[in-house]
């Protein structure tokens, strides 16, 4: 079996949704912008330099999911959707995917970012299987907690497992794998792979992956 698997922020999308979503609710007053402008930007700076809180992170990114009916969040997204995310996404990122979709036995985004935010987004690229962080619900509208492991470093690992056992698939099964990142965050998956894939890489991943040998792409 050939597994493809794409991360998502800064590798196929020229930017972070995560980042962008709240900046979206920022500029709509719907965040206070004092209160949550600068701490968003902490984070995203915190992500990329490889020390970031995933709890920490998530509380600040989940609660405000909790303070609205779901109809409402679903109405923003739309719109976020067409401001925000369809300008970072760029015609070698779609010809990318659309390849690897018609050449793979099983490909999927695996991200970070909650799957609120990045369900849609994989809808556009026309990938079915999404494996994020999910968001706890309790009757459809969320609570503002994470629910499970977050799929964060080590944690995608974990998630991809128990995706592929859900599949009545191992990893033992898989013989050609290949994954897709620009993040030192994602060493841990990266390093499991047959087939690393640096895009776009962050200084860290860079260096990393010049030193291993592995190709390094540019989607931008």
């Amino acid at each position: 079996m050939k597994l493809v698997l794409f991360d998502l922020d800064n590798t196929l999308l020229s930017g972070d949704s995560d980042f962008e979503w709240a900046q979206f609710l920022i500029e709509r007053g719907v965040l206070d912008r004092e209160v949550y402008e600068a701490r968003n930007q902490a984070f995203y700076d915190q992500y990329k330099a490889g020390t970031l809180d995933i709890h920490e992170f998530l509380d600040f990114q989940l609660k405000p999911l909790s303070r609205h009916p779901r109809a409402q969040l679903d109405t923003w997204h739309a719109q976020f959707m067409q401001e925000k995310i369809l300008p970072i996404i760029n015609r070698k990122a779609r010809e990318l995917v659309d390849r690897q979709l018609r050449e793979a036995d099983l490909l999927a985004i695996i991200t970070a970012t909650n799957s609120f935010v990045t369900t849609p987004i994989a809808r556009e690229f026309r990938v079915e299987h999404l494996i994020a962080t999910e968001p706890e619900q309790n009757g459809g509208e969320f609570s503002g907690k994470v629910a499970g492991i977050p799929c964060f470093r080590e944690g995608k690992i974990t998630r991809l497992d128990a995706w592929l056992k859900q599949r009545g698939a191992s990893w033992a099964g898989v013989k050609e794998s290949w994954f897709y990142s620009d993040s030192l965050n994602d060493l841990p998956l990266l390093e499991r792979v047959s087939n690393p894939v640096a895009v776009d890489p962050d200084p860290t991943l860079q260096a990393h992956a010049e030193k291993r040998g592995w190709p390094i792409i540019s989607l931008r």
